[in-house]
């Protein structure tokens, strides 16, 4: 009888050696460019770069938006910080939120809308942007009325956050006052 070797897990793999880094200059460059669409009420850090996680597998944010909030614009800067992550072997995740605290979605990582098939919102195309795949990802109400640190439109910290996330991130925001 043959043994398998047992495989190590697979994680994330980035190409650069401080992935925090890059994934926390790519956040700063979104939340910089997305407080100025008409609709954005509140971004916030969640997920690994709030924590002392190495090696984290993306970026992600949640955006609060307002409900009739056109997403073109939010969506072209999400899908930058998405190519961000990608260009290191990691990703971005754009959340939203409506102004109810209820979880809509995330950006689309699609451009247009064409009801591909490897499109999994269910509402695919019934709003533009909108990946609605709440089967997939969903976000808790406790997270989004309290998520564990807010960017703007004022910084507010709920977890002790790590340093290179007070140097990178929310120092260079507070500049930005």
């Amino acid at each position: 009888m043959r043994r398998r070797a047992k495989r190590a897990p697979v994680g994330p793999r980035p190409s650069v050696s401080d992935p925090r880094q890059h994934l926390l200059v790519a956040v700063l460059a979104f939340v910089r460019a997305a407080r100025s669409c008409p609709g954005v009420r509140r971004i916030s850090l969640v997920g690994s770069l709030t924590t002392e996680k190495p090696i984290p597998k993306d970026a992600d944010v949640l955006v609060s938006i307002d409900a009739d909030m056109e997403l073109d614009l939010l969506a072209r800067i999400g899908r930058q910080l998405k190519g961000a992550g990608q260009r290191i072997n990691l990703g971005g995740d754009v959340f939203l939120a409506d102004e109810n605290g209820r979880y809509i979605g995330r950006i689309c990582r699609y451009r247009e809308c064409f009801q591909r098939v490897l499109c999994r919102a269910r509402s695919c195309g019934k709003r533009q942007h909108l990946n609605d795949d709440l089967q997939i990802v969903t976000l808790s109400s406790a997270l989004i009325a309290s998520p564990p640190i807010d960017l703007w439109p004022i910084i507010i910290r709920r977890v002790p956050v790590p340093d290179d996330t007070e140097k990178l991130l929310l120092a260079e925001l507070e500049k930005d006052r």
